[in-house]
């Protein structure tokens, strides 16, 4: 449920109807917009007496919400998220590039990239340390040294990380990512999911291979009912019945989860398709169906990746990428 407030209600009878809701239990979630403030109601809210509270002299409207999702959602906050990670802001308008090697391998190979995607255009940098792999024979990362790693490429580059968590008991390594990527295979993980809505870290979390948009903003409502609100969707693409690709990028998801949710999209075309050469014209794709930022992957030698080199861009493939997005973005402002 949703309560509008008019604008000429006062703090003090706006903190006065606040207290009352939680007398009866219940969560308030408040958005201020600039011309109303919406009191966003999660709980057993059969116990309002809607007709009681329309009549309120500083109610303007009073709304069900069917959908069980109540922090991520648009109704509850009706302006969109921005996320400020290390100064830079995602979402609203604001458009971010992430880039980085799908795992991190040695410091040379870190540094090397890391410099090299500043320079093209991408503001975050990607780098795996805990790596989930198909097969238990696959390398699994480089732990807590590819955490130390990506720490001094921050160090030289400046620029914010993001960087997948397998389990909650690694947190205490994360303390200087900016970012904590929560994968798709991990994204109906509940208790991972709880114990990260009691962080103030930014979170992305990425739709899982087989799960619609539902779930994931149900996978998000877990954050978020946390008290986190700093939390980034991802599309990454599902498993269809295609075999060409190695998932099916769904970027009807871009606006669909923005119709749905205030949260910032972004986009992996990496991860959805798989094959390195389909990644330009998917990123710009996702570009143009309004994502508010890019997740790809980038290796100094794909060929001897120790991880999903298919997918990698070299660092010039990378150059070409950014600047065609960015036109891209200029195109769709018009």
């Amino acid at each position: 449920m949703i309560a509008v407030l008019k604008q000429n209600t006062s703090k003090e009878q706006r903190e006065n109807l606040i207290a009352w809701f939680r007398s009866m239990g219940l969560q308030v979630h408040i958005s201020e917009g600039d011309y109303h403030t919406i009191l966003g109601l999660i709980g057993d809210t059969t116990k309002v007496d809607i007709g009681l509270l329309e009549s309120l002299s500083i109610i303007d409207s009073v709304k069900r919400i069917s959908e069980p999702f109540k922090n991520a959602n648009r109704k509850f906050h009706t302006e969109d998220s921005v996320i400020d990670v290390g100064g830079l802001k995602i979402g609203g308008g604001n458009f971010q590039i992430i880039a980085g090697p799908c795992s991190v391998e040695n410091h040379d190979q870190i540094l090397e990239v890391a410099e090299r995607v500043k320079a093209g255009g991408a503001t975050i940098l990607r780098g795996g340390a805990f790596k989930p792999r198909t097969s238990p024979y696959d390398f699994q990362g480089l732990k807590a040294t590819g955490i130390e790693l990506l720490l001094e490429a921050k160090k030289v580059t400046g620029m914010p990380l993001i960087s997948e968590i397998m389990n909650i008991r690694d947190l205490d390594l994360f303390e200087g990512v900016d970012i904590i990527q929560v994968g798709a295979r991990n994204m109906q993980n509940f208790d991972l999911l709880k114990e990260l809505g009691k962080t103030d870290k930014t979170i992305l979390i990425k739709r899982g291979l087989a799960n619609n948009l539902k779930e994931l903003l149900m996978s998000t409502e877990y954050i978020m009912a946390g008290g986190n609100e700093n939390v980034i969707l991802c599309e990454r693409g599902i498993r269809t019945f295609e075999t060409y690709t190695r998932n099916t990028l769904d970027l009807s998801a871009v606006p669909m989860l923005h119709e749905l949710s205030h949260l910032p999209v972004v986009v992996d075309p990496s991860h959805a398709t798989g094959i390195s050469k389909l990644v330009e014209p998917m990123a710009m794709a996702a570009a143009a169906a309004g994502a508010d930022g890019l997740m790809i992957e980038v290796h100094n030698n794909p060929e001897k990746a120790l991880c999903d080199g298919a997918q990698s861009l070299t660092p010039d493939q990378f150059d070409v990428l950014a600047r065609k997005v960015r036109r891209i973005r200029e195109a769709i402002a018009e």
